[in-house]
């Protein structure tokens, strides 16, 4: 599951937590903030969730032909500012193998048709693997993608207004979402890809801005749900809160949608949940079929062919969508329980 962070806080909490998901490893990407960050990042969430055995891995810095762009003025320098609740990784990252090669053998190991890869950042390792391993592309099942906007009315979501700016439907630029930004040659490599198109399913800004966590849903992430009994001396609910607290004003601020932020990359997740009989979380195509990407990287462009293009879902049922967000608080709280209490958490210059 490549990933950068504060919506893949809740992506790898629904990966790692959920009863239907076996989350095979981490493999983390230059992005919201620097490598360095992100990994520090990723190792927190797993210990904070009660999932440290889960291995995760440092993959690409910058992207393949570009220099690295980040977002501190949306996620904060570290990427996921807002807390003193992150603890510090009861695990390091694995140092004795390469990020790229780890994922294939991981999803190699599986049986054929089986696994999905869910890519919530930048695409550069999602690149470099299908490259470095074509054949890897027959072998999954599924390829989830966090990224891209279209805009034009494609669904009814607000999609922000940046002062001096008007609207938009890019959240990097007027025109461009960031994760497809950071490394759009990538992207290009998967969009292109023959064989890997028809697996793909493409998360946009036009559905991710659909999922906004309001008042009510920040309050239900803090205190559960209103029959439920929070484990109140555990700090994951106050931690998922706080991250969405400052995820909500940065976004306020700068994109002008007040009624809470969206939650992009949990639903690449939640895809892969619906594809597995997850039938709540039924995504809405809205009969409109498979479409041909291209992303446009210094003016080069080319016509895909759309039967066998990728899907972009334009809706889902959203209620049942944070029902699966608090099913796998509940899951990370049974197995917080069952581990030591631990009091050490990092300060901002340990990532």
């Amino acid at each position: 599951m490549p990933r950068d962070m504060v919506k893949d806080a809740f992506a790898i909490l629904i990966a790692a937590c959920h009863p239907r998901l076996k989350l095979l490893g981490v493999s983390t990407v230059h992005g919201n903030a620097s490598l360095a960050h992100t990994t520090a990042n990723a190792g927190s969430i797993l210990t904070a969730i009660g999932a440290p055995h889960i291995p995760y891995y440092a993959g690409a810095a910058e992207p393949l032909y570009r220099s690295p762009v980040h977002a501190p003025d949306i996620h904060g320098v570290t990427g996921l500012d807002g807390t003193d609740l992150l603890p510090k990784a009861f695990i390091p990252p694995v140092k004795d193998g390469d990020a790229i090669v780890a994922m294939h053998e991981a999803l190699m190991a599986e049986p054929a048709g089986q696994s999905w890869l869910a890519a919530t950042g930048a695409l550069t390792n999602i690149s470099l693997l299908f490259t470095a391993f074509p054949e890897l592309a027959e072998h999954i099942k599924g390829l989830s993608i966090m990224g891209g906007a279209i805009g034009d009315g494609f669904t009814n979501a607000q999609l922000g207004h940046v002062q001096g700016e008007g609207q938009r439907f890019g959240n990097h630029t007027p025109w461009a979402e960031f994760n497809i930004y950071c490394d759009p040659e990538a992207a290009q490599s998967i969009f292109s890809n023959p064989i890997l198109a028809p697996k793909t399913t493409l998360v946009t800004l036009d559905l991710s801005h659909q999922v906004l966590a309001n008042t009510a849903t920040q309050s239900s992430i803090l205190h559960g749900p209103p029959n439920g009994s929070p484990k109140d001396d555990l700090a994951i609910r106050q931690l998922f809160h706080d991250l969405l607290v400052f995820f909500a004003n940065t976004y306020r601020d700068v994109f002008g949608i007040s009624e809470g932020p969206p939650l992009h990359d949990p639903l690449a997740v939640a895809v892969v949940l619906a594809d597995i009989g997850a039938e709540e979380l039924a995504f809405d195509d809205r009969g409109s079929g498979r479409w041909g990407v291209t992303v446009v990287t210094d003016g080069l462009h080319s016509e895909l062919d759309e039967i066998r293009g990728i899907r972009i879902p334009r809706g889902l049922d959203i209620a049942a969508f944070w029902e699966t967000v608090e099913q796998c608080l509940q899951r990370a709280e049974s197995s917080l329980m069952k581990r030591p209490v631990r009091s050490s958490y990092r300060s901002d210059d340990s990532s």
